[in-house]
């Protein structure tokens, strides 16, 4: 399968349609953890933690809440319609071992029958090809890959 725009736009709306469903999972067990420390009341004596364990559960979720909202910020923002000539953020890369989407940590989407891993810019593998264009050859934790296609 070539690399191509409708890929890319493929690839970008299956990353928010599931950074949604983990924004509305979220928000459903952040709502779950508030709604029982409520409806337990006070605690009982100074020994009692389950109020208390229910609110720290319902602050740490509403920490992951808040990243989920950023990353789908982050992602409505990407432009797929841009063709990539080095590997970037926002490239679709592929190499002779695997095809990476460069935007986000996401990790193995299967579009039409072919695996995709959405990674992070800042992983080490893409720091290990930063810049570097169609053809080229690098070496990545003792295994030489070489670039097929970018787009």
């Amino acid at each position: 399968m070539p690399l191509n725009i409708k890929l890319k736009e493929k690839l970008l709306a299956r990353c928010i349609e599931m950074k949604e469903e983990s924004e509305t999972n979220t928000l459903a067990a952040m709502n779950d953890a508030q709604q029982s420390a409520n409806e337990y009341g006070a605690p009982r004596d100074r020994y009692d933690s389950f109020r208390a364990q229910m609110m720290r559960k319902r602050d740490m979720l509403a920490q992951q809440l808040s990243a989920v909202e950023e990353e789908l910020s982050y992602l409505r923002q990407i432009k797929p319609g841009t063709i990539s000539a080095k590997v970037e953020a926002g490239a679709l890369v592929e190499l002779n071992t695997q095809t990476l989407y460069i935007i986000a940590g996401i990790g193995k989407l299967v579009i039409d029958d072919k695996t995709f891993y959405v990674v992070s810019p800042v992983v080490p593998l893409v720091a290990a090809m930063k810049d570097l264009k169609k053809g080229d050859s690098f070496t990545f934790r003792g295994t030489t890959r070489k670039i097929i296609e970018i787009c």
